[in-house]
């Protein structure tokens, strides 16, 4: 009933950016849409960093040591 409520008082477009934003972070719940959209985040580009490489060293073991 909540997202029903969200849809009422917001526009589809921002609704669909809040929503969208919420599960890029694994916060599925209304008080996460809700709280995104009265900040205005939904607007706002999500700030994402191209993942880097690990630069080689001799100290630097990896994944496969661990397992």
């Amino acid at each position: 009933m909540g997202i029903i409520a969200l849809a009422r008082r917001y526009e589809r477009d921002r609704l669909e950016a809040a929503c969208e934003r919420a599960l890029a972070i694994n916060a599925i719940n209304c008080s996460t849409v809700s709280a995104i959209l009265k900040s205005g985040l939904d607007r706002a580009s999500p700030a994402t960093e191209p993942i880097k490489a690990t630069r080689s060293h001799a100290n630097i073991r990896g994944g496969a040591y661990y397992q």
